[in-house]
Order: C-alpha cells, then structure tokens, then sequence
C-alpha cells in the first residue's frame, strides 16, 4: 500500500493479510524517510500488538525501529493520560480502576446515596456509564440528557467521576475518554501529539467505539495521513460499543479519502469459503466485497445433529480422536468454537474423559480472582505505603465504616497536598476536612499496616501474613459474602494457595528473597504471564467465537449451532440478528481445512430439558456445500450441483495456471 499523502482505508476480509498491510505499510514509511518514532501503529490486543512488532522487526532489523509505537488504543491512551496528568489534573502516580474496583465503588455509592437505585443496579449502572464513557457522553451531559429511567444512573455517573478524580484514577474507558476530551478542549497539546505522530495506522478499525473513533479522527488531524484497516464483516463487539459504521464516516469526514479492497483469502477451502459468502451475503453492506481463494476446492461442510449437550460433547471428542489417527494430524490442528463460556464445561469433562490435552482460552486468571486480589493488595500496601490503588482496595475489606464520601475527601485532601492517601491519614490537616471519627478510623487502618509491616520484617514474614489475615477476619469476611459455603471454601483455599506460592517464590535459606522482593517478583511474573503467547504445545484449543476472532486452525468445530444460542436469544429480542451472523462467519472462516457445525434437538436450560431448533444461518448456507451425516442419501439436485460446483472450482484453478 504505497499511498501515503491521502488517507487510505483497506477492506480487507477474512484470511487476506490484514496484519501484513500494515507491517509492510510501516516499512514503506520508514523506507520513505518518516522516522519510526513519528509513526504510531494500533490494535486492539496485546497479542496482536506483539505479533505486529515482531513481524516488523524481522522486516526491517530493530536499528530503524527506535521510537516506534505500536500499542493497543488503551496503551496509547494511558502513555498520553501519564504524560499530561498535569492538564487532567492528577498527580503523576495514576491508578488504573479495573473492573471489579469499578464495580465496587459503584455498589457503595450507590448503598451510601443511591440516587433511587437498588444495589442490585450495579452492573447496569456500571455498563451505563461505561456506553457513555464510549459515546463520549460526559456526566453533565449524561444528567441534562437523561429520560426518567436514566436519571439515577447519570447522578451516580457524576459522583463516580467525581470520586475517580478525588482518588487520582482512572478506569479503563477513561483511558480514552479523557485523551480525547483533553485535546477536544486544548488545542496546544492536541498539536503537540499530531507532532510526535505524524502517520497513523490501525488495525481491526470496524470494531472502534465512538471515543476511539474521535481519537483518531483528533490524532490524524486535516492532514489525514493514514491508513485504517477493517472488515465490516467481523464487526462482533456491538455489545462493547464498537461501531462498524465508522468505516463509512470516514468517507464524509475525509473526502480524499481513497478505498481499497482486499478479497484474496490466503486461509481457507473454497467450499469454506464460499460458504461464508453465502452466509454474509444476507446481512447489508455499505462496501460490498466478495471473498475468493485459489486453494481446492476441500471437503463439505457437516452438520452434525445431537440428542443433548452431553452427547454433542462426547460426539465432539469422538470425532477429533478418529480424525487425528486417520490424518496423522496434532492436537494444536484442532479447534472448539461455542457462543458463551458456559458451553466449554462439558466439553472439557469428555476430553478429560478421552485424554485429550486442551487449552481453554479466556478463562478466568488465578490473580483475577477478588480474593486473591484483595491479599495481593495487602501484601502491596504492607510493602509500599505509596501504592493508592492498593489502599483503596482494601482499606474497606472487611467492612471498617469508612464510606465513599469519607475516601473522597481523603483524596481531595491527598491531591491538595500532592501526597498518598496513607501519608494523608497521619497529617493534621486532615482534621479539617473529616469529621474526627473517620479520621480515627482510616488511622486505626493506617497503624495496623505500620505494626503488621515491623512485625514482618523482624520475624516469619508469611507466618504474620498469615496472622495478620487472621487478625482481620478475612476468611469470616469470604463466608459472609460468598454465595454458598462451597464457593466460599473455594475462595479460602485460593488464599491458601496464593501464601503457599508466594512462600516457594520466596525461596529459603541465605538466598530467601524479602516480602517487598518477592511481591515484585510475583506482579512481575503476573505480568508475564498475562502477556505471554499461547502455550505452543499439542493441545486442542477451546475458545469462543468473540476470542477466535484473527486465528486460524485446519480442523474447527463449531458447537450450539441453534436458535436462542447462535444467534443468542437477546440479539434476537433486539433484532440485533446481523452481528449474530457476522459472528458465524468469523466462526467459520477460521477454518482452514475442514469445518464441522454441531447443533442439539434439546439442551438443559436454567436446570430444565428444553427444545432446540437448528440455527437460522444452517438455512442461509448454500446446500450443495453441506453434508448431513444423519441423513442417509443427499438429495439428487443437491448432488448434481456439488458436481458442477467441484467441475467450476477445477476450471478456475486451470485459469490461473
């Protein structure tokens, strides 16, 4: 893609080298004379953001590299948010709220003056506020627009900013929203930014929100030098606010703009193929495109019918033992796609049943477990006073009386005097702005992690850990607030399982490492291990249709194929049925060899048996290109046009010889 003095938006489709256009672009740029360090490349995961640095180096050598930023939107957005805390009115040392830190202040904003909320609001509160933050809806103008059933939320919305502020943080949509409402309203350092990046490229651009999509639009300024890559195809994030018709707003807010499509598929059979084409043809376009591939024209697509769940699973491990022993093939060579993570549960018991080595993708990390981030936040505090985000996390848990409104103006006052919240609590001043109860509570706090932290240096540092869990009543706080005595044991020996590690990471002898050593050790590997690929060995990889978006297996298959599942009854209920079917055809143009579609005549439901009826979208697949098992005889129409199919696909391979 040579073009570069106009700005360039590349359809490219399932399977056609997306990553590439823009690897290649950077080193056209570079080639070009734009130095690295004025070119910007994003995405929207870390994984792909790694992948397009490594591809990048091995193009150019990492001399001609130096400065280079390619990050996702939100790294991006934190690097600016860090550098011009000043203009936003932080300290330097930003928190960054995750979702359960957002979800906890807002349940006790809400228990401390709801704004006629039920506490039972949280999650719908938390996902309001998270569209506004995306729809670039600020809290004054989320309270002047709000309808009666939103006034509630808005109020809370601004108090939530409001105590971010008071606290120095910010939460993950923030990373965005405030960029682009800093430079909407600061020219001077909107120019400065459109200096340091001088070429912008961005990947997976159907799936930017209404924020990122102002972000770019501020970054690239009049000039419009760049080049957005997109597939209004797989635009499967509506649910997180991604846009898919940003792709055509960039056609009226850049005229110059010029198009190209990319339709090659390099990944996939032509049945396979053709059969996505098909199957996307019913949704509309506003670019219309039509995938095609010089590979044979491979194998059918089957569709396999199950009694239930359970034997949709067991068929499932069936079918990838039996192929792997008659193809010679590797475990890796196989993937498991479902809609929801509920559906992996029975699929894993009959691998394990089969002893078939799996990877399941998107799970919940041990370290993301509430518990185990609790004591990580206490063993955070006890070894770095400075650490604000840690404070806040605990400084209720167990409940100590000390409410939102007392943590705000403790913020405020710590934000006044350019200092940490711990320090905060000891200065005289303080006295001032809290009434002298909740200043003899938040010190009172304040001292058990001074007693505990001398105690831990002089003596077993895990043994007062272990004390000092005790002494607050931790395990009692799990019970009480546990759905159920067994989800509570659960949570009890996560604990235990994290102080167990922690005391082998520590090593022993004249080498034992100190707890603050060992607490950077362990957020290090935490880290790692978060950011690190995939395991490389044999296993079968089990993931949802959302996660397998951008990977490719030779041998895939698809389970839950039904109505009320894929599509999923609340798109139906919306009539949100296009992204449901654009998630089929990411399902199935991961497939690179062979796809098998599985669906069930009944399913447990909410612990009842109830029907289930084929998908809509097995309909929409042309028929000549399926395959029933259960179906003793195709019909004969459906045969003679497999024929002519396979003749056609022959004749257009000859053509290209």
């Amino acid at each position: 893609m040579t073009t570069v003095d106009l700005p360039l938006l590349v359809l490219a489709g399932a399977g056609t080298g997306k990553t590439r256009v823009i690897t290649e672009k950077i080193a056209h740029l570079i080639d070009r004379g734009i130095p690295a360090r004025n070119i910007a490349a994003i995405t929207f995961t870390n994984k792909a953001a790694r992948e397009m640095k490594a591809r990048i180096g091995k193009l150019m050598g990492g001399g001609k590299l130096r400065g280079l930023r390619v990050s996702t939107f939100h790294a991006l957005g934190l690097n600016i948010v860090r550098i011009e805390h000043k203009a936003l009115g932080f300290k330097p040392a930003i928190s960054i709220f995750d979702e359960q830190d957002r979800s906890s202040l807002i349940r006790d904003l809400i228990e401390h003056d709801g704004h006629g909320l039920s506490v039972e609001d949280f999650e719908a509160v938390a996902g309001q506020i998270g569209r506004w933050k995306n729809d670039f809806v600020t809290p004054e103008q989320a309270v002047q627009l709000a309808d009666p059933s939103q006034t509630g939320a808005a109020l809370l919305y601004q108090e939530y900013s409001q105590h971010l502020q008071a606290y120095n943080a910010v939460d993950f949509d923030d990373l965005i929203f405030k960029p682009v409402q800093l430079f909407a309203q600061q020219p001077k350092i909107l120019e400065k930014w459109q200096n340091k990046i001088r070429y912008l490229l961005v990947d997976e651009y159907q799936d930017t929100n209404s924020t990122q999509y102002q972000l770019v639009k501020l970054l690239v300024g009049k000039l419009g030098q760049f080049t957005v890559v997109g597939d209004d195809d797989q635009s499967i994030y509506a649910w997180r606010g991604a846009q898919p018709e940003n792709l055509a707003r960039l056609i009226s807010d850049f005229p110059r703009l010029k198009v190209i499509k990319l339709e090659q598929n390099y990944r996939s059979s032509a049945r396979i193929l053709g059969a996505a084409n098909k199957l996307i043809e019913h949704n509309a376009h506003v670019f219309e495109k039509k995938l095609w591939s010089t590979h044979a024209i491979g194998d059918p697509l089957r569709v396999i019918k199950h009694r239930d769940e359970n034997a949709e699973a067991q068929q499932v491990a069936s079918e990838i033992v039996h192929h792997k022993f008659n193809h010679a093939a590797r475990f890796e060579d196989y993937a498991v796609l479902y809609r929801g993570n509920h559906q992996s549960r029975l699929i894993e018991q009959a691998f394990r049943e089969q002893n078939i080595p799996y990877c399941l993708t998107g799970g919940t990390s041990f370290f993301g477990y509430a518990e185990v981030k609790d004591v990580v936040a206490y063993l955070r505090i006890l070894t770095n006073r400075e650490d604000d985000r840690a404070f806040l996390r605990i400084i209720n848990t167990p409940r100590r009386e000390i409410g939102p409104s007392t943590l705000e103006k403790l913020g405020t006052y710590a934000n006044t005097r350019r200092i940490g919240l711990f320090a905060a609590c000891f200065e005289l001043g303080l006295e001032q702005y809290l009434a002298s109860n909740a200043v003899t509570r938040l010190r009172k706090f304040c001292k058990l992690i001074l007693n505990t932290g001398e105690r831990i240096e002089r003596a077993d540092a895990f043994a007062e850990i272990e004390g000092f869990l005790s002494e607050i009543d931790y395990e009692q706080w799990l019970k009480e607030n546990s759905a159920s005595d067994k989800v509570a044991q659960r949570r009890i020996r996560n604990v235990q399982e994290l102080i167990a590690w922690l005391k082998r990471l520590s090593g022993g002898g004249n080498d034992q490492l100190s707890l603050a050593e060992t607490v950077s050790k362990m957020i290090l590997l935490d880290m790692l291990d978060r950011n690190q690929e995939e395991d490389q060995c044999d296993q079968v990889n089990l993931l949802t249709l959302h996660a397998a978006k951008g990977l490719e297996f030779p041998y895939v298959h698809m389970v839950g194929v039904e109505e009320n599942l894929l599509p999923h009854q609340s798109s139906v209920e919306v009539q949100n049925i296009e992204e449901e079917r654009r998630l089929a055809y990411v399902g199935i143009t991961r497939a690179q060899r062979k796809i098998t579609l599985h669906y069930c005549t009944q399913r447990k439901r909410y612990g009842e048996m109830v029907s289930c009826e084929p998908s809509r979208f097995l309909d929409e697949l042309p028929a000549e290109d399926i395959e029933w098992p259960d179906k003793n005889e195709l019909d004969p129409s459906v045969r003679k046009k497999r024929g002519q199919a396979n003749l056609a696909q022959l004749r257009d391979l000859l053509n290209t010889l």
